[in-house]
């Protein structure tokens, strides 16, 4: 018989993990600097010294563990996979259940600015209306839902995973959200279950253009969506090694980064200066160091970088590129300044409802622009309730 209990999880890491870690912060042996020392081949050795010292000898584990602690968690089996989450009820009995789900190089660490506000908007200056009872996944092979027990783990077997954490939880009908990998497992969730999901809302790139674009779409594109079919070019052409290496040899990954903390911490950290808004500007400028460094800890701590590739990547490899169906489920969008959706090419695997375009943020949503990203999916369920 299928085990379905849901049961309660704190995050305590032994004492021995972390002592382990300072010795080999301790040890650290940093390559020589390339000629220019500059982003364009990865993370400068420089900047990367410095975010090291800062690890080693400032940052406390014990602080964001007990800050992550402050909201409920849960583990529970499914589908032979175990699952953790984050699952914080509203004060408020007509609140909408919500399923947010992260990204990579992400991790429910993602969310954590946001739970307070979407739980309880009374005491975030908000509307009471407007309250969700959230549930923060993570993702199979990601952090404590780390390592993956099989194979096949595409968006559509997550979605089915996800539909049914809700169901054990006791949420008949809710929402869901997500950005980079959430963005391609919300719309999944929809088509799985579309008569218990009343809305979708993403952020990130809905609606890129992985093809070549013809004359007669060119010269129908605005300048700003020219400028996102240009950034995609850039994109396959300075950045798309990382994806080629994950999707082709995830073991690869996972014995270098699992083996040094700081190849973890370069590994993310290149993704988090390319895709924070704006570009030019250091990521720890743009986020919290401390913050930056417990999502890389997730990822260190759980040993999940081969997993979290393996998973990410490797397996949905096969179906890029195929026509996906629509749920008929109303669906919102945002995107941000880094994004590059283009609401055309979104329209025909979605029945879009809500389109926002603005002129800041970056990939990282939930940890960049915050606010407005609560602002939106506040906007978007409250006609959806």
């Amino acid at each position: 018989m299928t085990d379905e209990t849901v049961h309660p999880f704190r995050i305590d890491v032994p004492q021995e993990q972390l002592d382990d870690l300072a010795d080999r912060l301790s040890r650290t042996r940093l390559p020589a600097p390339l000629p220019g020392d500059g982003w364009d081949t990865g993370v400068p050795v420089s900047y990367l010294a410095e975010i090291v010292a800062h690890w080693r000898d400032h940052y406390d584990w014990r602080a964001a563990e007990a800050g992550i602690n402050a909201y409920p968690q849960l583990t529970t089996t499914i589908d032979g996979q175990d699952v953790h989450a984050l699952h914080v009820r509203s004060p408020e009995p007509g609140a909408l259940p919500l399923v947010l789900t992260h990204g990579w190089p992400g991790s429910v660490v993602e969310f954590l600015d946001v739970i307070g506000p979407l739980t309880d908007p009374a005491a975030h200056g908000g509307d009471p209306a407007d309250a969700f009872h959230v549930v923060v996944p993570s993702l199979p092979g990601f952090g404590f839902s780390g390592p993956v027990a099989d194979d096949g783990w595409t968006t559509a077997r997550i979605a089915r995973a996800w539909d049914e954490l809700m169901r054990r939880l006791g949420y008949d009908r809710y929402g869901t959200q997500g950005g980079d990998i959430g963005a391609a497992v919300a719309p999944e969730v929809a088509r799985v279950a579309p008569d218990r999901v009343v809305g979708v809302h993403v952020n990130g790139s809905l609606g890129a253009p992985m093809h070549a674009l013809t004359d007669d779409e060119t010269a129908a594109l605005t300048d700003a969506e020219r400028d996102r079919v240009r950034r995609i070019g850039a994109f396959m052409q300075e950045e798309f090694g990382y994806i080629a290496i994950q999707s082709t040899r995830p073991q690869l990954v996972g014995a270098a980064l699992t083996d040094s903390p700081v190849g973890q911490l370069a590994w993310i950290l290149d993704k988090f200066r390319e895709w924070t808004h704006p570009r030019h500007e250091l990521p720890d400028r743009i986020l919290d160091r401390d913050r930056l460094l417990t999502n890389v800890m997730l990822y260190w701590l759980t040993g999940t970088a081969g997993s979290s590739a393996y998973v990410g990547y490797a397996l949905d490899a096969g179906s890029w590129g195929e026509p996906e169906q629509p749920s008929g489920v109303p669906t919102g969008v945002i995107q941000f300044a880094h994004d590059v959706g283009i609401r055309r090419y979104a329209e025909p695997a979605h029945r879009i409802t809500r389109w926002t375009e603005v002129d800041r943020g970056g990939h990282f949503a939930a940890l960049e622009e915050p606010e407005l990203l609560v602002a939106d999916v506040r906007a978007f369920f409250r006609e959806l309730r």
